[in-house]
């Protein structure tokens, strides 16, 4: 149903409303919990506003010189929507009816979702160079929206949450990776930036979708059916019982370990209701996503995955699960395929010696690239910005820009590099011998996208990768640029007819090719083997 038919279905219900709500005590006009003091409407493109009023009632929302007219349903619920604005402001919107209502300081310009798990829960106060950042954000026209967290099973209409103005006071709590991304579009295009934070740590990529979508999707079910399964096998009368026998436990561990002058080990946490958990699927979306649609945004920022990468085959999952999502939030969002960028997976764990590893990190990666196969959609590359011994790099800066760069370069059609290099295509020549009986291994060949300049990061040999013959073993390749093709050749003296290769193809990988912006390459694989049993 497109959205001038959703506003229709409201007001011909509201017709309807206006006989059977005449004894019904009167509601007051209220706007959605996402409509605040300094929040930043979407440009260019028409602006839905909606509330809750008493039935029947007629309510006119204006803002600037416009003024449109809704009328409440017969659940009370009234939509309408703004002709598209130019970015400005400040201004005022007001909703009036019995009552009126007042949102100040609104401004107008790009609007963006920013979504995930911890790194992008992860604030700028625990960010890189916090005290430098919070000297300089002077960002009046950059505002940030987080939307309290709420796990439900139920689709929920509202949301709390509140706008922030940007500055030294209040950026601290701001999402990094969202601010830095903000920032940067702030500072290309000149114009407000509205970033709607909503996520939450540790959750499940399944979370944030809703249920029927996920229900579609054949691959998907099992991990809803062993969720249910969880659901139906929980005793609320013996989780309480063993968390009190737990936490008995802990008393006299933590007590004998004051006595000795030891560290108190970790209090024991109670188990919730696995109903109104923020990991069940759907719970987020219902909670924190549905009441957001359908505000006017360009696009969608998502960093999540580390949940998701707990084995191979999770990893592998996560590539339909991804794609449901976004399938899932465009279609609700009725804006047609907007911008979705997402951010791959950074380096992580200890490096290990060895041409390659397979586990269920590098999948997610894996994953998350093939996203660029539907619509409108880009990756920030992050595997030269993480930490080995923390989940949680500080370098969200990197991240940020990088994020921004890729919305310059397409959504906003900027003459920029927005990507490291992308594999396009391989091929391979058979090894040779020589009049002398000597050998030369094969090569395999390597094209790419966003290449131009290829080149070490580091001014040191090219690294990270791997060929393989048909009997799967890979080897450590040497790396070289063709100075008249451009290719990328590879080569291992171990690897007489090489028909496969792999790059950064490990947790926490040391490849060091760049384009000539210095934006890194992304991992990958020329092979479609079954990766199940490598590790």
């Amino acid at each position: 149903m497109s959205f001038a038919h959703r506003c229709l279905t409201f007001n011909l219900v509201a017709s309807l409303g206006c006989f059977l709500s005449a004894a019904t005590l009167q509601a007051e006009v209220r706007l959605a919990g996402v409509f605040g003091d300094h929040m930043v409407l979407q440009r260019e493109m028409a602006v839905p506003v909606w509330g809750w009023a008493d039935p029947g009632e007629s309510i006119t929302v204006t803002v600037g010189d416009q003024s449109k007219q809704a009328t409440a349903d017969a659940t009370g619920k009234w939509m309408l929507a703004l002709d598209a604005l130019p970015a400005g402001g400040p201004f005022a919107l007001t909703a009036t009816g019995s009552n009126k209502v007042t949102i100040n300081d609104v401004l107008v310009g790009e609007v963006w979702l920013c979504s995930g798990q911890s790194n992008m829960a992860m604030t700028v106060s625990r960010a890189k160079d916090f005290d430098s950042e919070q000297q300089h954000a002077d960002f009046p026209q950059i505002r940030h929206f987080k939307t309290v967290a709420h796990a439900t099973p139920e689709p929920q209409a509202d949301c709390s949450g509140s706008w922030s103005v940007c500055s030294s006071e209040t950026v601290g709590g701001f999402s990094a990776t969202a601010y830095f991304f903000g920032r940067k579009l702030h500072q290309d295009l000149n114009v407000p930036i509205g970033l709607i934070n909503s996520s939450w740590g540790g959750t499940d990529v399944a979370a944030w979708t809703s249920l029927p979508a996920q229900q579609a999707v054949e691959a998907i079910v099992p991990k809803l059916e062993a969720f249910d399964a969880r659901i139906t096998a929980f005793d609320a009368e013996q989780a309480k019982a063993t968390y009190e026998a737990a936490i008995a436990a802990w008393e006299k561990q933590a007590a004998t370990a004051k006595k000795e002058g030891k560290p108190v080990p970790r209090k024991p946490r109670p188990v919730g209701d696995p109903r109104v958990d923020q990991n069940r699927p759907a719970n987020l979306f219902n909670g924190m996503i549905n009441p957001l649609i359908p505000y006017a945004i360009r696009g969608a920022t998502w960093y999540q995955g580390e949940r998701n990468s707990h084995s191979i085959e999770d990893g592998i999952l996560y590539a339909t699960q991804l794609k449901a999502l976004i399938g899932d939030w465009r279609s609700r969002w009725e804006q047609g395929d907007f911008p979705f960028l997402t951010v791959q997976l950074p380096n992580f764990h200890e490096a290990v010696d060895q041409p390659v590893q397979t586990t269920g990190w590098v999948m997610v990666r894996e994953s998350e690239m093939k996203t660029l196969q539907l619509k409108n959609t880009g990756i920030a590359i992050t595997t030269d910005v993480g930490e080995a011994n923390d989940i949680h790099p500080k370098d969200k800066q990197t991240v940020g820009h990088r994020l921004a760069l890729w919305a310059l370069g397409t959504t906003y059609g900027q003459d920029v590099v927005y990507s490291g290099p992308l594999l396009s295509f391989s091929q391979y020549r058979t090894g040779t011998t020589n009049d002398a009986g000597k050998v030369n291994p094969g090569r395999m060949m390597i094209n790419f996208t966003h290449a131009d300049g290829l080149k070490s990061a580091d001014g040191k040999p090219l690294r990270g990768f791997a060929v393989a013959d048909e009997d799967r073993v890979f080897h450590r390749a040497d790396a070289k640029i063709d100075g008249e093709t451009g290719l990328l050749v590879l080569s291992s003296k171990q690897v007489q007819t090489p028909v496969a290769a792999r790059y950064n193809w490990a947790d926490n990988p040391d490849g060091n090719l760049v384009n000539g912006a210095g934006l890194p390459a992304a991992p990958f694989r020329t092979d479609r083997w079954d990766v199940t049993d490598e590790e």
